[in-house]
């Protein structure tokens, strides 16, 4: 297979190309770095600040053009937000090699796979959807780390036209930045998802709305303790990834939406009516559970 002549069997790669080497990016190129698993690493990206902060902090040696990208790389990691994906894919087509893998790192991933299969064509046997869990509220090539996907699960939903070598190039990529690899369909990956990440910083973005709006509010975050700084620390990512997210997950998560309010009437009630033991079931049900997914995952 051609990929061979570039990426060898302990995943050497020639020359990467990272479009949007912030803090997502910016991870895999210090990994991968730290790991001697990557030769060169291109930067490819609209902010030409964060580009030039990218190279100042050796994240990327060179910065270059989505075109450039598409011609010189073996490898091409798509770290922007979903609704870029498109748009991305259309410009690089026209100069993509025939042996050019590339994946990306977006939190949805049925429509991903629509994409690239709709302005790829024939050359969508190369693209592999991917979604690593891990990431952070903070934002940008500052805030990337060669440690970040240390034990952390990363996601992969193969299409059905890539081959096993390709498939296995990103996944030992994966490996090479310290993560478990997870295979699984996109359909799956999104209803997942919608649950255990996007809910969640729904919720917590409502509710720091909700504070941020109140007459009172100066005298509310004067008195906030660790609760609401754990509460809503996913609340401060980027407002343009998760719109992305949000929309493009749409139906998945307002499934999970009306399955939370569910839980909340019952909680309510139970408040409502000043039914203390019902109230103490609810709680102890929700720590004993919690507990249990730390003690599983190894966080806290």
């Amino acid at each position: 297979m051609p990929q061979t002549d570039a990426i060898d069997r302990d995943t050497h790669i020639s020359t990467l190309a990272i479009v949007g080497p912030g803090l997502i990016g910016g991870s895999i190129a210090a990994a991968l770095r730290v790991k001697g698993r990557v030769k060169q690493i291109l930067g490819v990206g609209r902010n030409q600040a964060s580009l030039a902060k990218a190279l100042e902090l050796g994240l990327i040696d060179k910065v270059v053009s989505v075109e450039e990208a598409a011609t010189q790389a073996d490898v091409i990691l798509l770290a922007t937000p979903v609704g870029a994906t498109q748009a991305l894919l259309q410009q690089m087509l026209p100069y993509l090699r025939d042996d050019t893998i590339i994946t990306d790192a977006g939190s949805t991933k049925a429509d991903v796979a629509k994409v690239a299969q709709e302005v790829l064509g024939l050359k969508a046997k190369n693209f592999v959807p991917g979604h690593p869990i891990a990431g952070s509220e903070a934002t940008g090539p500052t805030a990337a780390r060669a440690d970040l996907y240390e034990g952390r699960v990363a996601i992969l939903t193969p299409l059905e036209v890539n081959s096993e070598v390709v498939k296995e190039t990103v996944t030992q990529l994966w490996r090479s930045c310290g993560a478990r690899v997870l295979l699984m369909g996109a359909e799956t990956h999104d209803q997942v998802l919608a649950s255990v990440s996007h809910v969640p910083h729904f919720l917590s973005s409502v509710f720091m709305w909700q504070v941020a709006s109140a007459s009172d509010s100066d005298l509310r975050l004067a008195v906030a303790g660790s609760g609401f700084r754990d509460f809503t620390r996913i609340a401060a990512g980027s407002p343009e990834v998760w719109r992305d997210i949000f929309l493009s997950n749409r139906d998945a998560v307002l499934h999970e939406l009306r399955e939370v309010r569910m839980a909340f009437e019952r909680a309510e009630q139970a408040l409502h009516e000043a039914d203390g033991p019902a109230l103490e079931e609810f709680l102890e049900r929700a720590a004993l559970a919690r507990r249990l997914w730390a003690s599983r995952s190894g966080l806290v």
